[in-house]
């Protein structure tokens, strides 16, 4: 975990093809058979010391940056030092991660399954589980918002990024801007989340400075995002689409710079608050 991997500016496959070969179609206007690629998706099992946490289905890429920024993004590290090691197995549509963490998260981790222990199947139930989704994290110290021209033409810019998407479409981005307002990386999935949390690995991986820089999501901004933004220490984030109530709330009270990004219109700055 401590050797730096090189720098990769778009997504790139681990083992298994991101975008499958053509699966044929029949058209509801006409009989003539065609073709078209898919987002391929495979459920990723993810243990913490041999203890199975949980399954994710994800996009077959950038495997390794998912593993690190989910561990930090949930929380279940405080930073990419907590993780030892990761060795990955299975094949096909079914794949298995197991990281080796610290004693101190390891030990969180299982405080916490306990706490959970005993409740209903419906998701998240109880007190303990309340104040899982909605924890105690620590603000930001606060940054300056960007320049207006770093979001110049930024969606279509972004296009070189996404090269998945490009290429069959359904899947999220997640992409970091650096401090001079250069597009440095992204990151793809069909979920949102693990877009986000490609992302956030690679940057930890890289080892790359995001003082002064933004992450930018194209899918809807909810409070999970916001949350693994703060866990991340990443100071402003640009959603190209319109964050919910409670994301913008937990926005503000953290110092979260929360813009969004409108097709036909200007920048939106939700937070900080104008004065």
């Amino acid at each position: 975990m401590n050797s730096k991997p090189p720098v990769c500016s778009a997504s790139t496959p681990l083992s298994l093809p991101a975008a499958s070969n053509p699966y044929d179609y029949l058209p509801l206007s006409d009989d003539a058979r065609a073709s078209t690629p898919l987002a391929e998706e495979v459920a990723l099992a993810i243990a913490f010391n041999g203890l199975n946490q949980a399954v994710m289905l994800v996009s077959p890429t950038d495997l390794e940056d998912f593993a690190v920024g989910f561990s930090v993004g949930s929380g279940i590290v405080e930073s990419a030092a907590e993780i030892y090691d990761m060795k990955f197995s299975g094949t096909g549509s079914a794949l298995y991660a197991d990281l080796e963490i610290a004693s101190r998260a390891f030990w969180n981790l299982k405080n916490q399954r306990r706490q959970l222990a005993g409740t209903s199947g419906c998701g998240l139930c109880g007190v303990e589980a309340l104040e899982q989704a909605l924890p105690d994290l620590t603000s930001l110290p606060g940054a300056p918002l960007p320049p207006a021209r770093w979001l110049k033409d930024l969606r279509q810019r972004i296009d070189a990024f996404q090269p998945l998407g490009q290429h069959c479409g359904a899947v999220h981005a997640a992409l970091f801007m650096d401090h001079t307002g250069e597009l440095l990386l992204g990151r793809e999935d069909i979920g949102r989340h693990n877009a986000l949390d490609k992302l956030i690995g690679a940057l930890l991986r890289q080892q790359i400075d995001t003082s002064d820089g933004l992450a930018i999501v194209t899918s809807r901004c909810s409070l999970e995002l916001i949350q693994k933004v703060l866990r991340a220490g990443i100071q402003t984030l640009v959603s190209l689409s319109a964050p919910t109530g409670l994301a913008l709330q937990w926005a503000r009270t953290h110092n979260l710079n929360l813009i969004h990004l409108p097709k036909h219109s200007a920048p939106r700055v939700f937070s900080p608050v104008a004065e």
